[in-house]
């Protein structure tokens, strides 16, 4: 089968790309620059329709996610991808939300929520997934290195807040499952069930490193100060916005019905496993 790879060089792409060659399909990359990958790849520009109708026509299967950019920026993406879609008509289209909601709190549609809506309307065959938070935020070094060397996870959200974690890894393994397999379409949802709280994850960290690791809740502005030399004011604002909202949510437990878990028989890994995959 050939399925072109969006974001291929990156953290979601990446994993997902390396499962379908492993899983000995074509798996082709599809990025800005192509000398970033190895293996079949084809340079893609997310403004162009025509760029992404090039790439598209004739694959079997295409993954999505949009790229980073202002609201703006990625509406016009998702406008893009759509388009390219309806123009190309590749045999199947799996979409990752990347844990971005559809819609904001107001009802506002969000580019997520736009190219959702726009491959719905096309009669080519989908598969939308839907994450929350993804394991690998715990990774960063401002995270990771308290919990290596002081035994504490520290995460900006409530000690009672239960997360339908995931991994990237339990990401690629549900979108190549839906990139070769047409059964199942529409929305697929994927994460921890039953939902994790901020000790569990301590837990599994525990487990894997073989000392015994707490959760802290950690205030958002406290991470902000944190990562903001990392990724600047301007990139690290949003990010510390979206868990002063969380503060105010019940917590992130996705809908069971539509689980990967119920729809795939996929189950995604424990902590202590997802960082033995790792091997960090």
């Amino acid at each position: 089968m050939t399925i072109i790879v969006h974001g291929a060089s990156g953290a979601q792409g990446s994993p997902v790309l390396a499962a379908l060659r492993a899983a000995g399909h074509d798996g082709t990359a599809a990025v800005r620059d192509t000398s970033k990958v190895t293996g079949p790849a084809v340079a893609i520009d997310n403004t162009s329709v025509d760029s992404l109708v090039e790439a598209y026509r004739g694959a079997d299967a295409v993954f999505v996610h949009l790229p980073l950019g202002t609201p703006d920026q990625q509406t016009a993406f998702a406008k893009t991808i759509a388009d390219a879609v309806t123009r190309a008509r590749p045999g199947r289209v799996v979409f990752s939300t990347s844990g971005y909601p559809t819609a904001m709190p107001d009802g506002t549609q969000t580019s997520v929520g736009v190219l959702a809506d726009a491959l719905a309307e096309t009669d080519v065959s989908f598969a939308v997934i839907m994450p929350k938070l993804f394991l690998e935020n715990l990774l960063l070094p401002v995270t990771l290195a308290p919990v290596r060397e002081e035994g504490a996870l520290r995460y900006p959200i409530r000690e009672d807040y239960a997360v339908s974690w995931v991994s990237h890894l339990d990401m690629a393994d549900i979108a190549v499952r839906l990139l070769t397999d047409h059964s199942v379409t529409g929305v697929v949802t994927a994460g921890a069930l039953p939902a994790l709280l901020g000790s569990d994850i301590a837990q599994g960290f525990s487990q894997y490193l073989g000392a015994p690791v707490v959760f802290e809740a950690q205030t958002p502005e406290a991470y902000g100060e944190l990562i903001i030399p990392m990724f600047g004011a301007g990139a690290a604002q949003p990010v510390v916005d979206s868990y002063h909202y969380r503060w105010t949510m019940p917590g992130e437990v996705i809908d069971e019905e539509r689980s990967a878990q119920r729809l795939l028989g996929i189950t995604p890994r424990t902590v202590e496993q997802w960082l033995r995959d790792l091997g960090i």
